[in-house]
């Protein structure tokens, strides 16, 4: 690629667009190439006439001086193909007036769409332009990565967030005779069909009784490789894994009426058990540990409370400590078990921690925080459009003041419609208060009333929800600051 700062001026145009809350607002910026050959090298400038102050900036280098703004391109999208595109994005704030800028500007020469090098003048009629965007290859392997404060760091303390998706299957393929990942692809092209949406982070949703082969098929060992196999391919193709307790052992009949009676991992139970839960991040840890590319989600969506009559004292209580529970006839093993059957190993992964309310209710997280000898917790939030926290006012009151001290990643989110408006605030909530996310999910059942990104295994994404989140990812970068 050649040096921004000196490549030549070409035929261009910037589209530029907004997502505003108020106090501040997400820019988006997209240099179009209109000439006839492909550009090596780019840098934006544009002014602002207020006083819009730049917070963090994603896919190129982004600076300020005075109202001035400059975004220079990155190491991966500096060459922009004839007829093609690159956009960058940045979060700004400020108040009073947020007027768009008129004086656009490439390489140095106003992005008229004429090429600025040539001296005839010609009248053009108006055309539309296919746009493209350019996806930062991943060069290596995921990083490793540790909390710090209340970030998520790599090895060389940058922060990082992690943006991507659920794959779910292999928490009920194999208990329901399916098969493991229910037929679906886990190879080199179904990994590079995520890395054209910008995918950086996959979580995987595991079965306890799968894993430890006292249950369904494939069970045990084969389960355990086919595991394994595709988290090493994920984090060689430079995307973290997020391996998720989803499906547990343990009968659930005598709390109020729910849908998970069955004794066996086939649904959402209230909580982990004892008997194969600590079993599970034994076996998960010790064949994980000295990858610290790999994340540990230590239990889907608990739900004590409901099962002691929705309180929520006993319900964190039980969260915690485990044993005995109110409304739970098997014993629990709580998070502080599941902390310590991890760290027994020597495992140093992150440990992914959801509150009550299936991960809805982050109230009382870190008045519980287990103790762990690594400080290396994060927390897990779910927040679907039909919980009970899915509005920017909850979000403020209870995931904001979490998120100043410990890292939050919204492991699930989605709306039930098929759309993408629910989303969007969320994602742009999230994008604010640095908070990692992944929706549910990159599965191709089709999007009827659920939360489905993909129509097939190439990625091809459904309309509104995941056109709408393909479009998003594809603005940010994992490494940008706040």
């Amino acid at each position: 690629m050649g040096d921004a700062n000196a490549a030549a001026a070409f035929a261009c145009r910037v589209d530029y667009s907004t997502n505003d809350w108020g106090s501040g607002f997400g820019a988006n910026v997209t240099v179009a190439n209109l000439g006839s050959s492909a550009v090596s090298g780019w840098k934006l400038t544009y002014s602002y006439a207020g006083n819009q102050t730049l917070r963090h900036g994603w896919s190129g280098a982004w600076s300020q001086s005075g109202k001035q703004v400059t975004v220079t391109s990155a190491s991966w999208n500096g060459t922009i193909p004839a007829g093609g595109s690159v956009s960058a994005g940045a979060n700004f704030s400020y108040s009073g007036t947020n007027a768009k800028p008129t004086d656009f500007a490439v390489n140095g020469a106003a992005c008229t769409g004429v090429d600025p090098t040539t001296t005839t003048t010609t009248t053009t009629t108006t055309t539309t332009t296919t746009t493209t965007t350019t996806t930062p290859p991943v060069d290596g392997p995921a990083p490793e990565l540790r909390v710090s404060g209340n970030e998520l760091v790599t090895a060389d303390g940058r922060p990082y967030r992690l943006l991507g998706v659920n794959r779910s299957t292999a928490e009920f393929a194999c208990v329901q005779g399916k098969g493991m990942w229910d037929g679906g692809p886990v190879d080199q092209a179904s990994v590079d069909a995520m890395k054209t949406w910008n995918i950086h982070a996959v979580r995987v949703p595991l079965n306890e009784e799968c894993w430890l082969g006292v249950h369904g098929s494939p069970s045990g060992a084969p389960y355990q490789q086919a595991v394994k196999d595709y988290v090493d391919l994920l984090v060689a193709n430079g995307i973290n894994v997020i391996l998720d307790l989803h499906w547990t052992w343990g009968a659930y009949t005598t709390g109020p009426d729910w849908h998970c009676k069955d004794e066996h991992a086939v649904c959402q139970k209230p909580m982990t058990d004892a008997k194969y839960s600590p079993q599970f991040w034994t076996g998960v840890a010790n064949t994980f540990k000295g990858n610290d590319a790999v994340v540990f989600d230590l239990f889907n969506e608990p739900y004590p409370e409901m099962a002691a009559n929705w309180d929520k004292t006993l319900g964190w209580q039980c969260w915690r400590d485990g044993g005995t529970c109110t409304g739970i006839p098997y014993e629990v093993a709580g998070m502080q078990d599941l902390v310590d059957a991890v760290r027994s190993t020597g495992a140093t992964n992150i440990l992914m921690l959801g509150g009550l309310e299936w991960a809805n209710d982050l109230r009382e997280w870190l008045t519980h925080k287990p103790v762990d000898p690594l400080n290396n917790l994060a927390v897990s939030w779910h927040a679907y459009s039909f919980n009970a926290c899915a509005t920017e006012a909850c979000w403020d009151s209870q995931a904001a003041p979490l998120a100043r001290q410990v890292p939050i990643v919204l492991g699930e989110f989605g709306q039930d419609d098929c759309n993408f408006d629910y989303m969007q605030r969320v994602v742009d909530w999230a994008d604010a208060h640095h908070i990692s996310y992944l929706p549910w999910t990159w599965t191709p059942w089709g999007c009827v009333t659920g939360a489905v990104l993909i129509k097939d295994w190439n990625g091809t994404p459904e309309p509104g929800i995941g056109e709408g989140y393909k479009a998003h990812l594809l603005t940010q970068d994992p490494y940008a600051t706040r």
